[in-house]
C-alpha cells in the first residue's frame, strides 16, 4: 500500500505477477550531521523467471541468486556497522528494492508504460529486463528524498556484462572519476575485481521512445552493448549526484567450483562495498540539510 501511495511503479510492476508482494527495504546507519550521506542500492529480484518474457528452462537454474545485489549491500552494511574505519561520521543508507518476477494473469507486459517514483515514465519492451525498473525507483527515491552526497548501485543486471568480462570481473560505470577510482581500488583490496566501461553519450538516442520518457531496453544495433545501455538507462534517474553502477551478473554466481566459490552464489560485492565504505574519502563535509523528506 505504501509503494502504491508513493508511486513506486517500477517495483510494483515487477512484483505484480507474483503471489508474494514486493517490498522496498531501507536500512540506516546514523552518522553525524557533519558527515556525508551515502546511499547503497542493491537489486533484489528474489526469483527471476523472466515474467511474460519467459526465460528458457536451463537459464532459470541459478535465478534464485538474482537478489545478489541486495544481499551484497546488506552484507556490506553489517560489515560497516562492525568497522566503519575512517568513515564513522558518514550516514550510510541501504535501499533494497525486492520483488519476484513471475508470469501470471496479473504480470506486467511488454508495451506497458510504467510511472516511477517522482513521475518519470518507462516504456517496457522486455519483462526479463526487470532489474533496471526496480533500481530506477530506488535511485529516484534516493535522489529526491534522501539528498545523498554519493550513490552506488549493484546488480546482477545483464548477460552482456558476463559475455564481455567473463565471471571474473564486474562491469563498473560512473559519472565521477574519483568515485570510480575508489571503487576499483576497493576491488583490488577485497578481491572483488571491477573493470570500468564507458557511458557512451552517442548510444543514448537508442533509449528514445515517443510514448514515455525513456525506453527500458533496445534492439539492433545497440543490443550488443547491452550492459552499457542498461547503465545509460539508470543514469537517466540519477541527476547530477555522483553515482556508480556495478553490473555483477558474471561474478555473482558460479556454475562450477571456482577458487573459494562453490556452485551458486559467490557473495561478490559484499567485501567490495565494505572495503569502500571503510577506506574511501567519505568523511566530514559541510553541514548537510536534513530538510529533505525522510
Amino acid at each position: 500500500d505504501y509503494l502504491a501511495a508513493e508511486g513506486f511503479g517500477g517495483i510494483l510492476a515487477v512484483g505484480q505477477g507474483s503471489e508474494r508482494p514486493p517490498r522496498l527495504v531501507e536500512i540506516k546507519s546514523r552518522g553525524r550531521r557533519s558527515g556525508r550521506r551515502v546511499v547503497l542500492i542493491g537489486k533484489g529480484v528474489t526469483y527471476d523467471s523472466g515474467g511474460l518474457s519467459l526465460k528458457p528452462a536451463d537459464s532459470m537454474a541459478l535465478m534464485k541468486t538474482d537478489m545478489a545485489g541486495a544481499a551484497a549491500v546488506a552484507g556490506a552494511m553489517i560489515a560497516y556497522a562492525r568497522d566503519a574505519g575512517r568513515n564513522r561520521d558518514a550516514e550510510v543508507i541501504a535501499l533494497l528494492p525486492m520483488a519476484e518476477n513471475s508470469p501470471s494473469g496479473s504480470a506486467y507486459r511488454p508495451g506497458d508504460i510504467i510511472r516511477h517514483f517522482g513521475g518519470g515514465t518507462t516504456e517496457v519492451s522486455n519483462t526479463d529486463a526487470e532489474g533496471r525498473l526496480l533500481l530506477a525507483d530506488a535511485l529516484s527515491y534516493a535522489r529526491e528524498r534522501l539528498a545523498p552526497h554519493v550513490m552506488v548501485d549493484i546488480a546482477t543486471l545483464t548477460g552482456a556484462a558476463t559475455l564481455g568480462l567473463s565471471r571474473h570481473f564486474a562491469a563498473l560505470y560512473a559519472n565521477n572519476d574519483d568515485l570510480a577510482f575508489e571503487l576499483i581500488e576497493a576491488g583490488v583490496e577485497s578481491g572483488d575485481a571491477l573493470w570500468r566501461l564507458p557511458l557512451v553519450d552517442a548510444y543514448r538516442q537508442h533509449l528514445k521512445t515517443p510514448v514515455a520518457d525513456i525506453a527500458q531496453a533496445v534492439s539492433e544495433p545497440a543490443d550488443r552493448a547491452g550492459s552499457i545501455m542498461a547503465a545509460l538507462y539508470l543514469q537517466h534517474f540519477v541527476g547530477d549526484v555522483p553515482w556508480a553502477h556495478i553490473d555483477m551478473a558474471g561474478p555473482a554466481r558460479a556454475d562450477k567450483q571456482r577458487g573459494e566459490h562453490p556452485v551458486g552464489a559467490t557473495g561478490f560485492g559484499a567485501r567490495l562495498l565494505a572495503e569502500w565504505l571503510r577506506t574511501a574519502d567519505l568523511g566530514s563535509d559541510e553541514p548537510r540539510s536534513d530538510s529533505a523528506e525522510r
